[in-house]
């Protein structure tokens, strides 16, 4: 079967598709950029907002059925139709059920994520500074070489996690789970908020991991405990 060539004439990269509700089935937003609009009615039905921003986007009157939001991002104001299940469609934002999401290095800075599931994430290198990631289960997740810098993550569960290299600097551990996680070589907690009653037990973890050189940080684990 020969492949229907592609015009260039007509083709336009998805990421640009404007959101109005001129737009007709089927629809290829994939990494558009949609916050804050409102669309009326509109035929999203197997629509491709794969990494779609949403959030703030009012979508309640429109189509969504089997559309592909993974890893679309949205937030406390984004609406969809009744029914219409948005925190288990693979999209991300609070309480978004992503367990063994592959997410390594995505950009997730100041993002919402409060109450979402991650158990199982690969979040290796991923960037979520200054995100809200309070009550976040993170159970059994890789998040080596992530970035925390600033993150809130009260109350987050970090049991059985990779945490080496990993940079948490300025965050907020108040009542966080750390205790169980796999491994910390080289992981940075200078500057964080709520370590109090857990320094100890962490300064008790094996010296292969205190007393690994975060080359970004310039400084061992031991030493950021320490501070």
């Amino acid at each position: 079967m020969t492949a229907t060539p592609l015009d260039l004439t007509t083709w336009h990269p998805p990421e640009l598709t404007r959101a109005t509700d001129a737009l007709t089935a089927p629809v290829d937003a994939r990494g558009a950029d949609w916050r804050d609009v409102t669309l009326s009615n509109v035929d999203l039905r197997d629509a491709n907002l794969c990494r779609t921003d949403l959030r703030g986007a009012d979508l309640s009157s429109c189509d969504l059925s089997g559309a592909d939001l993974r890893l679309a991002r949205y937030d406390h104001k984004t609406q969809v139709p009744e029914g219409f299940d948005l925190r288990s469609s693979g999209a991300v934002g609070p309480g978004a059920r992503l367990s063994g999401v592959f997410l390594n290095n995505t950009d997730l800075r100041g993002m919402d994520l409060r109450g979402a599931v991650l158990m199982g994430a690969y979040l290796s290198g991923t960037d979520l500074s200054g995100a809200l990631l309070d009550g976040v289960r993170f159970v059994g997740s890789d998040l080596r070489h992530a970035l925390l810098r600033g993150a809130l993550c009260r109350g987050s569960r970090f049991g059985s996690c990779q945490l080496d290299f990993a940079d948490f600097r300025g965050a907020d551990l108040s009542e966080a789970g750390l205790d169980g996680a796999e491994s910390m070589a080289g992981a940075d907690f200078s500057q964080t908020i709520g370590l109090e009653s857990q320094r100890a037990a962490l300064l008790t973890r094996p010296y292969a991991e205190l007393d690994t050189w975060n080359p970004r940080t310039r400084q061992t684990t031991r030493t950021s405990l320490e501070a």
